[in-house]
């Protein structure tokens, strides 16, 4: 497979990675958490700036944890959708100017596409098809996935995406930002069932409910009014059993949709991606459901969850080795669907 350097600057984390024959030779990863945390939530304008300035520093990095010059490098990657256009922007500049100056290939990456292939760093030999769950901050999908740039999606969020119910109930908590670590970490301490909370379902129009899309709003709310009816009872909030019981129900949610999809569409493979697929709970309830089902289900090391260049060099030298390259004129893309990745190739 080629050697591609990559670089991820879709929302706040700054990242350039070298990847060869899914091999990880660099991976660096500059986190804006500290920056965020005070506003509660990523400042598009603060994260565009932080990029500016950690940019030039990660790619020096990168080359040199590699120990590789550019004669060792076959293109240059870089996330251009779907993101904070300012901060694509400046991820996509510097590796549109370094593809001119080292006369490289340039190749535009779709973000869950990224995610997806984060499994393939540490399962190289999982193919195609299988079922992909993404789970993040800003998305919640059900992917089938069929080939290179080849996917169909079967569930998504019709709200809030997971990651982001765990920020906001986490805001509600008072634990801080990002979320979902604190929660998963105060879970570990609480009792998951110490309070019943509703499983969101999207009502079909002939009637039953859809089987694969997810819905975080209502139980986000549900969380504030148990808050708002405890704060009338007593003093002190059982913070962890709180915590507990809204990580077992999105796991649960996450869990029932991901298997019956499976079995449904006959899949034997589950891969995990983003950066909820680093919640205990959430591995735990699919592992033990997937055993229970004969299915196999992929997570990809914690340190490939969030995002990372290291899935986007890897996504890119699929699409390098067939030919598949991006023009110089390709613009950043605030959203585009996963089943339209094939827009960013000349093929």
């Amino acid at each position: 497979m080629a050697t591609v350097l990559a670089i991820e600057t879709s929302c706040d984390e700054t990242a350039v990675a070298i990847v060869k024959n899914r091999n990880v030779c660099s991976n660096i990863v500059a986190s804006q958490i500290a920056v965020h945390a005070s506003y509660g939530g990523v400042v598009p304008e603060v994260a565009s700036r932080q990029h500016l300035t950690l940019i030039n520093p990660c790619i020096e990095e990168a080359l040199a944890e590699s120990q590789l010059d550019w004669s060792g490098i076959d293109a240059i990657a870089a996330t251009v959708a779907p993101g904070l256009v300012g901060a694509l922007m400046v991820g996509m500049t510097a590796a549109k100017t370094l593809a001119l100056v080292h006369q490289k290939r340039f190749i535009g990456v779709h973000h869950l596409e990224g995610h997806i292939y984060a499994s393939y760093l540490s399962y190289p030999a999982l193919v195609p098809p299988f079922l992909c769950l993404l789970v993040s901050g800003g998305h919640t999908s059900l992917i089938l996935v069929k080939d290179c740039g080849k996917y169909e999606q079967l569930g998504m969020t019709r709200d809030d995406a997971a990651g982001e119910a765990f920020d906001k109930v986490a805001r509600l908590l008072k634990l801080g930002y990002p979320g979902g670590p604190v929660i998963d970490k105060l879970a570990k301490t609480g009792n998951g069932k110490a309070f019943p909370l509703p499983v969101g379902r999207i009502s079909l129009p002939e009637g039953g409910y859809h089987p694969y899309d997810s819905s975080f709003s209502g139980l986000k709310t549900a969380v504030l009014r148990l808050v708002n009816q405890l704060e009338k009872e007593t003093d002190t909030l059982p913070i962890a059993d709180l915590a507990a019981s809204f990580q077992e129900t999105v796991a649960r949610s996450l869990t029932q949709k991901t298997i019956q999809c499976a079995l449904d569409y006959g899949i034997k493979a589950i891969a995990i991606g983003g950066g909820v697929a680093a919640n205990s709970g959430l591995r735990h309830q699919l592992q033990q459901a997937a055993i229970e089902k004969n299915l196999q289900v992929y997570f990809p090391p914690l340190k490939f969850c969030t995002d990372n260049a290291a899935m986007i060099a890897c996504a890119a030298a699929d699409h390098c080795d067939r030919g598949h390259f991006s023009d110089l004129n390709l613009g950043v893309r605030s959203r585009l669907p996963i089943t339209e990745v094939m827009q960013l190739y000349q093929v």
